[in-house]
């Protein structure tokens, strides 16, 4: 999460980066130079105080209102800020025994994920969202068939996080239900607790070592399992607490809010966000412009990666305000996601 800054700071203007921005997060008013004076601790005066703004608004870090003398940080100013002048503070004791508690321990992964959601939404006040990973992520557990008519044969895929998938596939003929059977023995027998993406390398090198001479019952089982191991195209994410920006947000930004609104219902450029965050490590922060997605302009992003035996499955995090306690919201992502993870590790067995 941290970057280098690019505007080296003195500690008397460090300080007073860090006041004013403390202060704006607080009441969401311009801050002057007599409030900084009374509250940075600094003997020094409103005079000095106008000429160190001064300095800071011309590298960037704050800007000044039209309307207003005082000055609010801008998201490079944010930036600084988050880097290298910020104190975390991590979830007490109470806020970590209410994420345990109410974070189902015995549920399907989207059942978990989506009480993460809500509960990281409650808990911050900002909208909470989590990408929930493809199927094909999660080993399959055990598989089943019906035989709907002469070319249509349901499969009923159960994974090892709990959760269960019906998909309808078309086949070359009808098969009865001992055959069926034999088949779903077959690949149980073979492939429980593998991923898609491995059970479908492993049909495939067995039908070039055998060519030919493919039984009828591993002929069988290619012909069905090669559509009901099909990999998933289709990503998607949760999202909670929409409603939570409205009261946050001043008649001006009611555009921008709009537009991040359409953007939750469309899906995927958030999508293709998270994704980047789920390639990275650890903690993700972008702030305004930062994430180079028109929508997100004003608002801040805080991800982090949540995953299985050390493999990332997808990221969750909060979308607020860019003026939002970073030192708590940071932290209580980084905790939620922690123990999302922990639960999968429980709940998954190690390959």
């Amino acid at each position: 999460m941290n970057r280098s800054s690019a505007h080296p700071l003195d500690a008397r203007a460090r300080q007073l980066l860090r006041t004013l921005i403390s202060h704006y997060i607080s009441d969401g008013q311009p801050v002057g130079s007599r409030t900084l004076a009374k509250s940075s601790g600094l003997d020094v005066s409103p005079a000095t105080i106008r000429n160190v703004l001064a300095d800071l608004e011309e590298v960037g870090l704050v800007a000044a209102p039209h309307t207003s003398a005082g000055r609010v940080p801008t998201a490079q100013g944010y930036r600084v800020f988050v880097d290298s002048l910020l104190e975390m503070q991590p979830p007490d004791e109470d806020q970590l025994a209410q994420l345990r508690r109410e974070l189902p321990t015995d549920a399907a992964t989207p059942d978990l994920l989506n009480s993460a959601t809500s509960l990281l939404s409650e808990m911050t006040h900002f909208v909470g969202v989590v990408s929930v990973p493809k199927r094909e992520e999660f080993p399959f557990r055990h598989i089943d068939f019906v035989m709907l008519d002469a070319s249509r044969l349901l499969v009923i895929l159960v994974f090892t996080d709990g959760q269960v998938q019906n998909r309808v596939v078309a086949t070359q003929r009808a098969y009865g239900a001992s055959e069926l059977e034999q088949i779903a023995n077959f690949l149980n027998g073979q492939f429980a607790g593998m991923r898609i993406d491995e059970i479908r390398a492993r049909l495939l090198r067995e039908m070039r070592e055998e060519g030919v001479r493919l039984n009828r019952l591993l002929s069988a089982a290619v012909e069905v399992a090669s559509q009901a191991f099909q990999a998933s195209t289709d990503s998607d994410m949760l999202v909670a607490g929409q409603t939570r920006l409205m009261g946050r947000q001043d008649q001006a930004d009611i555009d921008r809010l709009r537009e991040l609104f359409e953007a939750f219902q469309r899906k995927r450029d958030l999508l293709q966000l998270l994704e980047r965050c789920a390639r990275a490590d650890g903690v993700r922060l972008f702030i305004g412009e930062e994430s180079g997605f028109a929508a997100l302009d004003g608002f801040s992003l805080v991800t982090a990666p949540y995953g299985v035996h050390g493999r990332i499955l997808g990221v969750l995090g909060v979308i607020g305000p860019t003026r939002m306690a970073y030192e708590r919201v940071i932290p209580m992502v980084q905790a939620t996601a922690q123990i999302i993870s922990g639960t999968l590790n429980r709940a998954q067995p190690a390959q």
